[in-house]
């Protein structure tokens, strides 16, 4: 079986189902492909910004849909080794109409590919892309399912398939990933106070670090990262669960949140990815374009994934449309792209670095509970509500470091 369309989106996710959603809505031709049947748990991320919850409104989720998704969080705490604990907020203490918010991810997943269907887009569900063709005279996709092989062509690919898009592959862009060795584990945990509203976590420990997002359903999302070989060693030795086990034991109750974790019901499986991380030394090229975690992910410790899938489906949308309206390059996606992220990449690199100096993060991690001032900045940029390239001006780094 054979058929084509103007476009052909590889994968099913935020930013595949937000871009199918947009480009049907101008009036352009969209097949979406999502291997699976029906959106499955999956280790991924689910705490988002207040950004990411306004841009998902404006693809028409109302709030009782969101109500039905997403549990608010009005701060996210960062808690360091020796003991220092601060509060990220999103503005005026994190009361904005658009809050910050623990998702549940596959129900998230299943709302928005409804509305992409519902929009106009034809949605495969049950389709296994095997090969991405992308010669210039024409795009092939050969793709699987319980009804065979078939082959789509179509004037343009999108890969939004995740960290291990085979359409960036295809394409030959990518690239060395940054902090390769790290490997994450998720999984949900039971709340013994479901109608408690929480504070999301990330406490650093040696050699890893925790993060705990309260989420629908009485659930809280765990994600923990193990960057140190020492970690890496015992999870090969040992197995998940007592890697998982000893982290959680390792995370101090708090006053607003005594509960145990390590001895906290386990809702489902423990689930792996490894690298945290994905990088592409390209974004699109002649007839194909990459967006969300595909696009490239650099691990973000307080999280941003979805609201930079959000945002690369917004760019990809009009370089899309203007690409098949009037044959402009696609060349003004990438520049778009580093435009938009090359300032909150290197906030990231900058978290990133310091973390991996216990001492360092410990010193910016006392300045930042002390100060007032460059805590709630930090927050914004973090949340996507002030330019990253705030965190990175030389009078803000001085007012955070000095003694």
């Amino acid at each position: 079986m054979s058929q084509g369309t103007e476009v052909a989106i590889v994968g099913g996710g935020p930013a595949g189902s937000a871009l199918a959603i947009q480009l049907v809505r101008a009036g352009r031709e969209v097949v979406l492909l999502e291997r699976s049947d029906e959106p499955a748990w999956r280790a991924c991320g689910v705490f988002a910004s207040p950004a990411a919850v306004g841009r998902l409104r404006a693809l028409g989720l109302t709030m009782p849909d969101l109500a039905t998704l997403a549990r608010p969080i009005p701060a996210m705490r960062v808690e360091t080794p020796g003991g220092t604990s601060f509060r990220l907020t999103y503005g005026d203490n994190g009361s904005l109409a658009d809050p910050a918010v623990g998702f549940d991810r596959p129900a998230l997943d299943r709302m928005l590919l409804a509305e992409a269907e519902a929009a106009g887009a034809v949605v495969l569900r049950g389709c296994t892309v095997i090969r991405v063709d992308l010669d210039a005279t024409e795009r092939r996709l050969a793709v699987r399912s319980d009804r065979g092989e078939e082959s789509i062509r179509t004037r343009l690919v999108v890969g939004a398939d995740g960290i291990r898009s085979l359409v960036a592959r295809s394409a030959g862009v990518v690239a060395r990933t940054m902090f390769g060795g790290r490997i994450g584990l998720t999984f949900h945990a039971a709340d013994p106070e479901p109608k408690m509203v929480r504070d999301a976590r990330m406490v650093v420990i040696r050699g890893a670090y925790c993060g705990l997002a309260p989420v629908p359903a009485g659930r809280v999302n765990v994600g923990i990262v193990l960057a140190s070989g020492r970690w890496r060693e015992r999870l090969a030795h040992a197995g998940a669960r007592p890697v998982v086990s000893d982290v959680l034991g390792s995370i101090p109750g708090a006053d607003d949140d005594p509960v145990n974790w390590a001895a906290a019901d386990h809702c489902d499986e423990i689930v792996g990815a490894s690298p945290v991380g994905h990088r592409v030394r390209r974004r699109a090229g002649d007839g194909w374009i990459l967006v969300g975690d595909a696009a490239g992910f650099l691990d973000p410790f307080t999280g941003e994934g979805l609201h930079r899938a959000l945002v690369s489906s917004a760019l990809a949308a009009a370089a899309i449309d203007d690409h098949l309206e009037s044959g402009a390059s696609l060349a003004e996606y990438e520049r778009a792209m580093s435009a938009r992220f090359r300032a909150k990449d290197a906030t990231t690199l900058l978290v990133q670095s310091f973390l991996a100096r216990p001492s360092a993060f410990e010193y910016a991690a006392r300045r930042l509970a002390a100060r007032r001032d460059v805590r709630e900045t930090m927050g914004l940029v973090i949340g996507d509500l002030l330019p990253a390239s705030r965190a990175l001006d030389p009078r803000f780094l001085a007012r955070l470091l000095r003694p």
